[in-house]
């Protein structure tokens, strides 16, 4: 591999790949020191606990851990583990509905495709968001009142973030993948990898997060994820994660961190990665699968959110009358709405009290919070709808 410190071209090759820069990188140790509110660091993985961390969404104690977990996923490891992320019983009555979706679907013979994994190795549920949200709104409004979702969300990418969620659940006897890095450019060809100048590179990382919800123990023996920290630090990694050199130093470095049901795993997408063996003869490995897109991004999957807005609408209204906070229903409007005005139609939407139209994020806020009955956010959300359509 040729030396690749001096780059006078911004647009790179694989032949520019250097494995000794990516060593010198992932050398580097995770300092204690940078992270005075994580619970602990294991194997040079920032952990966090959910139940630990203030909810006051102005505190200055949570906007102290926002700083942490961003410069972690950057500067840092570029690996957060936040423990106890969802409850037990929420967790629960997911797992329960997606499994009930899994063998909707497998009867159906309707989705379970896995570009990752051979045919039949594992189940996946394809948009399992707005699947949940549809068939189980309580449980998705529970389960995406989730503050370790929300908190790792947001000190990545800021407000009007965007989820989109797959469920994944390797076999027993599931094989490891190969390592790898993420959307978007993870998901692109060499070649096409190397049409991209050197900023976008860096510039695609910085558009989603990844991140699991483990709905079982995750022993190292199940096989979860396994990562090389600091690896998102080096500037041709979309264009070195194939190279045999590189595949060997991964499979000699990485860690694999163990979780608890209910923990939520959250890494940079550019942080070499790949899903472990399940060496079980019992364990069905369930894991639901997080990709947050920048609102300046484009999602993985076409959700309708107006759907899963109707879906949740009236849950949010017992719950706002039942006293949760601004924050807890935000959480979940986070989850259920489109929270980025754009793109649209200007001549029909034009921005109203600023630079950007209302979305649809906003009008959800609005329903719940004056208390809109069904038909008048059905008639908001089809008026939103087609204002947004080019005429």
């Amino acid at each position: 591999m040729a030396h690749s410190t001096l780059r006078r071209s911004p647009y790179w090759s694989a032949d520019d790949v250097d494995l000794d820069e990516l060593v010198a990188l992932i050398d580097r140790p995770t300092a204690t020191a940078d992270y005075p509110n994580a619970r602990t660091i294991v194997d040079g993985i920032v952990v966090y606990d959910a139940t630990a961390i203030d909810r006051d969404p102005e505190s200055d104690a949570r906007r102290d851990v926002l700083g942490e977990i961003a410069f972690a996923l950057s500067d840092g490891p570029g690996i957060v583990v936040i423990r106890n992320g969802v409850a037990p019983d929420v967790l629960d009555r997911a797992t329960a509905a997606f499994h009930t979706l899994i063998e909707s679907e497998r009867h159906s013979n309707h989705g379970g495709g896995d570009h990752f994994a051979k045919a039949g190795a594992n189940d996946r549920v394809w948009n399992a968001l707005e699947k949940l949200a549809v068939a189980d709104p309580a449980t998705f409004v529970d389960y995406y009142e989730s503050e370790a979702v929300a908190l790792a969300s947001l000190a990545w990418l800021g407000p009007g973030y965007q989820i989109t969620s797959q469920v994944n659940v390797v076999n027993p006897g599931g094989d490891s993948q190969s390592p790898h890095r993420d959307y978007h450019l993870g998901f692109m060809s060499e070649a096409q990898v190397a049409r991209y100048p050197g900023h976008v590179h860096e510039m695609s990382s910085r558009l989603t997060l990844q991140g699991a919800v483990a709905h079982v123990d995750m022993p190292v023996e199940t096989g979860p994820t396994k990562l090389l920290p600091h690896s998102q630090k080096y500037p041709l990694g979309f264009l070195a994660y194939r190279h045999p050199e590189v595949i060997e130093l991964f499979e000699t470095r990485f860690r694999q961190p163990g979780l608890t049901a209910g923990d939520t795993l959250f890494f940079n997408p550019a942080v070499f990665h790949a899903a472990g063996s399940n060496r079980t003869t019992d364990v069905r490995r369930m894991a639901n699968l997080l990709q947050v897109s920048s609102p300046f991004g484009i999602a993985m999957e076409s959700i309708d959110r107006a759907r899963i807005s109707r879906a949740v609408h009236p849950e949010l209204l017992e719950r706002r009358a039942a006293g949760w906070s601004s924050a807890a229903i935000g959480r979940v409007i986070a989850a259920a709405a489109q929270g980025y005005a754009f793109p649209t139609n200007l001549d029909f939407d034009p921005p109203i009290d600023g630079l950007a139209p209302t979305s649809q994020a906003d009008l959800l806020h609005e329903a719940v919070f004056d208390g809109w009955s069904a038909d008048r956010l059905d008639a908001a959300l089809d008026a939103h709808a087609h204002r947004r359509h080019s005429h």
